[in-house]
């Protein structure tokens, strides 16, 4: 997938549905991003993180900083389910944001009927071959 113009910077804002997802990349807002993705209320912006050991508090700091616009994070590890740690989960809750761990392509579908119910829902999408 190539990157169009307007995510150049690894960020495009609004709400937007994942259109699609694979090899190694989504596409949303008639756009297409390789890698991975966080999909946050302000907009959907690229995600350094390529597995799911790898997501940390550092990786989420996006997400803590809409928190208040967030209730619940979608979190697609990928093909596999890798549980988040406990001390992850619970700062997430200190934060007051719930949790749901998946693979990647669950997450996507999944996020997509909440923005469409209008919820407050974020995800973060570890992008899959």
């Amino acid at each position: 997938m190539a990157e169009l113009d307007g995510f150049e910077q690894g960020f495009l804002p609004g709400r937007h549905l994942i259109d699609a997802y694979g090899k190694g990349g989504f596409r949303f807002g008639e756009m297409s991003h390789r890698g991975s993705i966080l999909a946050l209320p302000s907009g959907v912006r690229a995600w350094a993180v390529t597995e799911g050991r790898a997501i940390d508090r550092t990786a989420l700091r996006p997400v803590q900083a809409e928190s208040a616009e967030i209730e619940l994070l979608l979190v697609g590890t990928g093909l596999d389910i890798v549980p988040l740690p406990p001390d992850l989960r619970a700062w997430l809750k200190d934060n007051r944001i719930g949790l749901d761990v998946m693979q990647t392509g669950a997450a996507a579908r999944t996020y997509n009927i909440l923005v469409a119910e209008n919820r407050k829902v974020a995800a973060a999408l570890i992008a899959v071959a």
